[in-house]
């Protein structure tokens, strides 16, 4: 083994805070680093969390912290009708360029508006890409916070969604966006 993969391997693992937030569409499970929101997961697909941190980070320690960064206040806010609460809340997703695009174009849709893939892919000059927009929306580790519920299909079905579609659907109709 070099001397560079020892270094590597011997690294602590990366501290992260989490907290488990009630939500009026079940447990969501809250990630941080220091700074910024890593991953927001419901809670009972908590293996694709897992799954999602030990590949972004490899070590890492997750510390049970109340509210951490006062991100679960701010969600509880926005569920109680501050669709706007969670708008500055900051993210650390990771991803590749193209994913990181794909989520910063997605926190530009407001609440109560919509936009299919083959639209936002034309926002971001990739108009060939519904297919790579719709990837890289199903791999967004904190939901809620970058709206990949915001994302339906060109013929405005709700079509696919990690945490499942009816919770896109409460989302969508929270927020204006479909009649309640």
């Amino acid at each position: 083994m070099s001397r560079d993969a020892t270094a590597i391997s011997s690294a602590p693992p990366v501290e992260l805070f989490a907290d488990t937030l009630d939500s009026p569409i079940g447990p969501l499970e809250v990630v941080t680093d220091a700074r910024a929101v890593c991953a927001l997961e419901f809670a009972d697909v908590a293996d694709r969390l897992t799954a999602q941190l030990a590949r972004r980070f490899g070590r890492f320690a997750l510390r049970r912290r109340r509210n951490p960064l006062g991100v679960c206040g701010k969600l509880e806010a926005y569920f109680a009708g501050d669709l706007h609460a969670i708008d500055a809340i900051a993210v650390n997703p990771g991803g590749t360029p193209f994913q990181q695009a794909v989520w910063r174009a997605l926190r530009k849709i407001p609440p109560g508006k919509t936009s299919s893939y083959g639209r936002l892919a034309a926002r971001l000059g990739r108009p060939a890409a519904p297919r790579a927009v719709g990837h890289a929306n199903a791999l967004n580790p904190v939901a809620i916070v970058i709206p990949c519920h915001r994302l339906i299909g060109s013929d405005a079905g709700l079509t696919g969604y990690a945490g499942g579609v009816e919770r896109k659907g409460w989302l969508l109709r929270h927020e204006g966006a479909l009649p309640k």
